[in-house]
């Protein structure tokens, strides 16, 4: 008769609770490394090499740095109150094509003000050029952009291009 099947064992972790095995894709495997070379040294013995390799000059080289002399200035960051840094915002324009109704597209344009734009007056040119209808609307991050009707994603970097001459087509 055969024997009867045993339970299997199990060592779970001390510090994430995870089964030994799969401590290395927790969440803080680097908090898990010592409990494991202490208690199942068998599961990984790459980490009970490397703790035996480690002595007090490598403690000390890995806490030193070296500097090339050079200091490099640090950007000016503004601090709003409560700690709150204020980046500055990059000059680009996006333009985003969203699909509504499985047929309809409704191009999006963002970031034409930051060169001086006045979104009403780009609006209407763009209305014309491209025969449809075109508004101002504030987007999701409660900043104005320009709502066309229509796929006109391609053609639209080369009116905007050409337009306003300051801002500058893509390099890529």
């Amino acid at each position: 008769m055969a024997e009867k099947p045993q339970p299997v064992q199990v060592l779970y972790c001390g510090v994430c609770g995870l089964p030994a095995e799969f401590c290395e894709f927790g969440p803080d495997f680097e908090k898990c490394k010592p409990w494991l070379i202490q208690n199942a040294p068998q599961l990984y013995p790459d980490l009970v090499k490397d703790a035996g390799a480690k002595d007090g000059l490598s403690d000390q080289l890995q806490s030193t740095s070296i500097s090339d002399g050079s200091s490099k200035p640090k950007e000016e960051v503004k601090r709003l109150p409560g700690g709150k840094i204020k980046k500055k915002e990059k000059q680009e324009v996006i333009i985003e094509k969203m699909t509504r109704n499985k047929r309809k597209c409704i191009t999006t344009v963002k970031g034409l003000e930051l060169f001086g734009v006045k979104l009403n007056d780009a609006s209407k040119k763009l209305g014309k050029k491209f025969a449809t209808g075109a508004s101002v609307v504030k987007g999701p991050t409660e900043k104005e952009q320009i709502d066309v009707q229509g796929d006109i994603a391609y053609d639209i970097v080369e009116f905007i291009t050409d337009t306003w001459p300051d801002i500058a087509k893509p390099s890529s």
